[in-house]
């Protein structure tokens, strides 16, 4: 894998999606590896941490399609520039997924791998970060196209896990995802993950104060991950 976390798809040659052809993942994680995930949470909580994260350096946000108005949320928070990107979060099916990118979606996230998802994600030109847990799964999904895979839930799995598939997987964009906080995002981007993706502990409950001091923990934590 290349720093910019592009792989020399040395996981199948001749077969699955190659390197031109995969969505690339979205731009601001290459200034900071973190993706917000803001789960059922008020609009204007939302609205008001994702100000903070963004001055504190958070540059990607996934909002998850079960949050209150969860779609036209998206549109706003992609005209006012609160996150270079901003992706819908538990995609389940097509429909959900059609739904986010009409809405202007960046990215779709999705908490397993599902074959039809990966097809629209091929199909529409979609970014689409599948979860998933074991090799099958992991294979299955980057074969399809998936932009990265989410190793989920990641804190159970545990950094071993994440070691274990990358030797014999190594062009494989993982993103960490499932009980991050600043205390291990930097331990999985040092075994490999090109990002990592923090939901309840970084958008503590909505109060914008106490986020932004979380992400100054989080935005320096991975900065010396990067730099090791």
């Amino acid at each position: 894998m290349t720093a910019s976390g592009a792989p020399a798809e040395r996981l199948s040659p001749g077969s699955g999606v190659g390197a031109a052809d995969r969505p690339a993942l979205p731009a601001g994680l290459a200034e900071c590896p973190a993706i917000a995930i803001f789960r059922r949470l008020p609009r204007p909580r939302v609205l008001a941490v994702a100000g903070a994260l963004r001055a504190a350096g958070i540059r990607v946000m996934e909002l998850t399609v079960d949050s209150p108005e969860a779609l036209q949320l998206m549109s706003e928070l992609r005209s006012r520039g609160d996150a270079l990107a901003v992706g819908a979060g538990t995609i389940l099916d097509l429909e959900a997924a059609r739904r986010a990118v009409d809405a202007g979606a960046s990215f779709l996230v999705s908490p397993h791998t599902d074959d039809e998802l990966l097809e629209f994600s091929r199909s529409s030109g979609a970014p689409l970060i599948p979860g998933a847990a074991t090799a099958s799964e992991v294979v299955r999904a980057w074969r399809g196209g998936a932009t990265a895979v989410k190793l989920f839930p990641a804190s159970s799995l545990g950094v071993g896990t994440l070691v274990a598939l990358r030797d014999p997987l190594p062009d494989v964009r993982f993103i960490a995802v499932g009980g991050i906080d600043a205390s291990n995002a930097g331990e999985f981007v040092r075994a490999g993950c090109v990002a990592v993706g923090v939901g309840s502990w970084l958008a503590a409950g909505g109060d914008a104060v106490q986020a932004a001091a979380r992400a100054v923990q989080l935005v320096n934590s991975l900065s010396a991950a990067r730099s090791q």
